[in-house]
Formats: structure tokens, C-alpha cells, sequence
């Protein structure tokens, strides 16, 4: 079952007549950048989201997410009216409605893992190619981690940055 789209437009009307807007989204990206009077429940804690007859506008990055976890999402809202915000965030902001930024806080650990990987492959490969062809076994772990977090589920890589000193402000 999928949910009704609302342009951000429509969402932003729907809010201004008592809609709660729930960011899907994971606390360090909501921390970096959010919709003001969002509330954020992360997908994996969205069982957790409290019941009322109010209507409810869910929202991620992009609308993928959303998208996604539709029926999820409408099962949650339970008899309250459920709608999607088509675009997410993304489309919010392209549609001139308010965000709020906070660029001190760190990078989604999503993009530091992607970062790091990149790094770690672009490294193991040059230095297997002028230093020690037995460099090129950083680059294969990476891309086996990358491999075994894509098939179960559980990243190694985003654990060990989650905890690293620069996204502890993101966390607490």
C-alpha cells in the first residue's frame, strides 16, 4: 500500500492546518540539516512513534526512503490520515521552504563510510601499483567489507566512525 505524495507545497499547507512532519531520517543527518517543527524518528525506531488521530507527513532525504517503507510508514500512522513529502527535504529546499543547517555538525556516517572506502580502494590501488602488488589487498578487504555490509545489513566501517571523536556532538 503506498502512501499519498504531497508536494512541499501541499505538505507545508498541510502542516500549517496540524499535521506533524517525522523525519525518517537517522539523527546525524537530521542533526546536519532538518525542516523546522520536524520531529525525527528514525526509520529503524519508527514502531516507536506515538499514536494520535492528527495527520502525519513523513519525510526523508529524497523521498526513496519513504517510498520505500510506505506500507511500513501507513501502518504506523495507523486511522490517522499518512502522506509522503514527494522529494523529501531535497524538494523542500528546492521549493524555497525553510531548512535549517547546521554545517558544524559532522558528516552523515553514510558519506564518511563512502569517503573512507573510496580512500582506502584509491590508496590500496596506487600502492599497488608503485609500491607492492600485495597492496592491492587493502582494496579487496574494502571492497569485501563493502560486500558483506551491502548483504547483511551491519557496516563495521560506519560503527567505527559512529564512535569517532568528531561525531560524538551528533549523538548525544
Amino acid at each position: 500500500m503506498t502512501l499519498a505524495t504531497l508536494s512541499p507545497a501541499e505538505a507545508r499547507a498541510a502542516i500549517d492546518a496540524g499535521a506533524r512532519l517525522i523525519d525518517i531520517r537517522g539523527a546525524d543527518e537530521h542533526a546536519r540539516e532538518r525542516i523546522p517543527g520536524a520531529v525525527n524518528v528514525p526509520l529503524d525506531q519508527i514502531g516507536e512513534l506515538p499514536r494520535g488521530d492528527r495527520p502525519l507527513v513523513f519525510h526523508c532525504r529524497s523521498g526513496a526512503r519513504t517510498t520505500a517503507h510506505a506500507a511500513r510508514l501507513r501502518d504506523v500512522a495507523g486511522s490517522s490520515p499518512a502522506y509522503v513529502l514527494g522529494g523529501g527535504i531535497d524538494a523542500w529546499r528546492q521549493a524555497g521552504q525553510p531548512v535549517v543547517a547546521d554545517r558544524s555538525q559532522p558528516l552523515e556516517i553514510m558519506r564518511q563510510v563512502q569517503i573512507a572506502a573510496g580512500a582506502l580502494v584509491l590508496t590500496g590501488v596506487l600502492l599497488g601499483l608503485f609500491v607492492a602488488p600485495g597492496f592491492f589487498g587493502l582494496s579487496a578487504f574494502v571492497g569485501a567489507g563493502l560486500m558483506f555490509a551491502g548483504t547483511t545489513g551491519w557496516c563495521g566501517m560506519a560503527r567505527l566512525l559512529r564512535v569517532m571523536p568528531w561525531n560524538r556532538r551528533a549523538l548525544a
